[in-house]
């Protein structure tokens, strides 16, 4: 036993790390590949955003009980069985045979993931010295923002290369070697921490917590397939109340509790738990948006849809080295500000832009309005959870970081729950502006293809119900009733069916465009609350002393 600092320490946080990025990338990597699983797979617009709010709402309820296992039972062992866990339920989803199985590996993905990750940092609290500290967890801002926008631009790459013949499946099964390293390096160098048995698994918690999140998360998904029963609304009336119960409980409970009830007296500390979870919402729900947009609407290869928000990626590199290392520790809260209103210029930008260029928009004419939504978003990354645990007591720091980490979990399957259902309704609201668009053209082509006027009439008719039901229909792979052969009509000939072809190519793309343009809005409206709810948090960021933990004790075993 020894109270020098853990000699392997830069190792071992090279392992966490890895095991880090390989939840956030996973986290992400759906965003351009969902349009590919759906070819592959089959499903519905919802089984795409279960594919990806699967594993955040996995995720966001199993964190801080992961956290208390590794209590329990050891940090190091929990993460081994996190890493090993989630690396084998990556190879599963690679293997699915259809989108039922992908969203059942998703769901174990993120709550492997959530056994691995709260380890991490509660090892690199005990194995660094407090002189070190700083340097530590300040790579983990410009990490978390960075591997957040690499998903996309790994996932484009690889479904392009098509390595092995394996398309989208690669984006899994590229977990595998590094899974492999985490656990293999993780044996030799992770130190034995925790394990003390002070605490004690909060199961009630845990379970009033999980069915408050299915019961809020489930209709917003499912909601608008269904047409909106009315047992939707009392799912979400009814998760409020297992919320409050859920605090009820706590407070009830007291230091054994899943989220302790300190925590939750303290306003600022709340406010920050509504800023979590606005601000990753509207981030991580405008992105898997904006990669089913310019892939489903625009037509955009994945290599070409990943490299499109390369952009908002470099962007928001440089907004978290500006925003950890100059501008948080300067002004503070007020930098949170700064970015907030320069992302939501950004993403108002996004819709003017394609407001400007329509359906012929092209990848560059993106990039002046992604880069500013890009160093927004960086300027918010780096210094936000140093800012809400100002408000924290330093015997509070774990559990409230750990509260934190769900509540952005939560917050990117809620934002994927809404900011999808928006944009995937309003492809059957706009549809019929756009066939009133393309009509025009469409009679012209069929007046050339020799179709009488009559027929016209009947053919454009049938030509918007069609573009309607598909829009709004839950199997985007097929084909309406309405888009077969109209009785009465004649077989038509090849030139009136390829321009029938092309204007429904083309509807389509206006209405993604349109649809596009108002989900922009709407994130920026989310930004806009954001903005206003971060005026409860502290006005300046926890002194980095302050987490600064007194000489512990590191069993090693190498």
């Amino acid at each position: 036993m020894s109270t020098t600092p853990y000699r392997w320490r830069w190792l071992a946080f090279a392992v966490i790390l890895t095991g880090t990025v390989m939840d956030l990338l996973d986290g992400t990597v759906v965003n351009v590949a969902a349009p590919n699983i759906r070819t592959s797979l089959g499903g519905s617009y919802s089984a795409l955003q279960w594919i990806s709010a699967g594993y955040t709402l996995a995720m966001a309820v199993m964190l801080i009980t992961g956290g208390r296992l590794g209590d329990l039972l050891g940090r190091k062992r929990m993460f081994l069985v996190g890493a090993a866990g989630f690396t084998l339920a990556s190879i599963a989803c690679a293997l699915s045979a259809n989108s039922e199985m992908l969203i059942a590996g998703r769901v174990l993905q993120g709550a492997l993931g959530a056994v691995m990750v709260p380890q991490g940092l509660g090892m690199i609290r005990e194995m660094f010295p407090p002189k070190e500290m700083a340097a530590a967890f300040g790579l983990f801002g410009p990490v978390i923002g960075i591997a957040t926008l690499l998903g996309p631009i790994v996932a484009g790459g690889l479904i392009d290369a098509d390595l092995f013949g394996t398309g989208w499946r690669m984006i899994f099964l590229i977990n595998a070697p590094l899974g492999l390293a985490a656990v293999y390096l993780g044996i030799k160098y992770l130190p034995n921490t925790g394990g003390t048995h002070s605490a004690r698994l909060d199961v009630t918690g845990m379970v009033l917590v999980t069915a408050a999140s299915l019961m809020l998360i489930y209709p917003l998904i499912q909601g608008r397939e269904l047409g909106w029963p009315a047992w939707t609304f009392a799912l979400i009336a009814g998760s409020v109340l297992l919320f409050a119960g859920f605090i009820w409980h706590s407070s009830r409970r007291g230091l054994g509790a899943l989220v302790p009830i300190s925590l939750l007296r303290k306003r600022q500390f709340v406010g920050g738990i509504f800023v979590a979870l606005v601000f990753f919402g509207s981030v991580v729900g405008f992105m898997l948006t904006f990669g089913v947009f310019v892939q489903v609407g625009l037509g955009y290869s994945p290599l070409r849809a990943s490299l499109t928000m390369t952009p908002m990626a470099l962007g928001s590199a440089m907004g978290a080295g500006l925003g950890g290392a100059v501008l948080g520790p300067k002004f503070g809260r007020h930098t949170l500000h700064a970015g907030l209103a320069i992302m939501a210029v950004g993403v108002i930008g996004l819709a003017l832009t394609l407001q400007r260029y329509g359906t012929g928009i092209h990848s560059l004419d993106f990039a002046p309005a992604a880069t500013i939504a890009g160093i927004g978003m960086g300027l918010v990354f780096a210094p936000v959870y140093d800012i809400i645990l100002a408000s924290v007591d330093d015997h509070e720091i774990g559990s409230a970081s750990g509260v934190l980490s769900a509540m952005q979990q939560l917050g990117s399957a809620l934002g994927v729950a809404i900011i999808g259902t928006v944009f995937f309704g309003l492809l059957g609201s706009h549809a019929g502006g756009a066939a009133g668009t393309v009509a025009p053209g469409l009679r012209t082509q069929l007046s050339a293809a020799g179709i009488p006027a009559g027929a016209q009439a009947q053919i454009v008719a049938g030509f918007r119900t069609c573009l309607h039901d598909r829009e709004t229909q839950k199997d985007p792979s097929a084909t309406p009733r309405s888009c077969q052969t109209q009785p009465g009509l004649p077989a038509l000939p090849q030139q009136a069916q390829r321009a029938l072809a092309t204007a429904g190519v083309q509807a389509h793309r206006r209405s993604a465009v349109a649809s596009a343009q108002t989900t922009s809005l709407v994130s920026a409206g989310a930004l806009g609350l954001t903005f206003l709810l971060a005026f409860l948090l502290p006005r300046a960021a926890r002194p980095q002393e302050a987490y600064e933990p007194e000489p512990e004790t590191v069993t090693v075993s190498v």
